[in-house]
């Protein structure tokens, strides 16, 4: 029997309750950041940088764990990665804060913060990656 459009059968909509439930937890993690991290006008944006490399760093964590283990339960990578994750990182605040910066009259920070953050988000997945997959091969993290 087919499905009629707005039909969901219940693992899309337990999919989307995960996802929405890490959503939340990110974004309140994400806040109490700000929180503890306010920005003062023209100053660097800590908190956003802050989120935004633990979070990249943690997204590598995350992979290596899914590839290694393929057989991981679909709602809990869902849940973490989209959910946590997405909700934790903020590239759409690191965008404000650059053209805040930019309005602020300072450029050069803003293109420097612009720089930082897209390059050690990066680098931040890259040695997580590696860490990591070495730590597994340690014996004590690949039980």
């Amino acid at each position: 029997m087919a499905r009629r459009a707005g039909q969901h059968d219940g693992a899309q909509v337990a999919l989307l309750a995960v996802i929405a439930l890490g959503g939340a937890i990110g974004a309140v993690a994400r806040h109490a950041a700000s929180l503890m991290l306010p920005v003062a006008s023209g100053d660097w944006p800590w908190a956003t940088l802050l989120v935004n490399l633990t979070g990249s760093a943690l997204i590598g964590v995350l992979l290596v764990h899914v590839t290694a283990r393929p057989g991981r339960h679909r709602l809990l990578r869902s849940f973490l990665g989209i959910g946590v994750l997405g909700g934790y990182t903020t590239f759409s605040t690191y965008a404000v804060d650059a053209v805040t910066l930019v309005a602020e009259g300072r450029p050069v920070l803003a293109l420097g913060y612009l720089a930082v953050t897209a390059v050690g988000a990066v680098l931040a997945v890259a040695v997580a990656v590696a860490v990591t997959k070495a730590f597994g091969r340690t014996g004590r993290g690949s039980q």
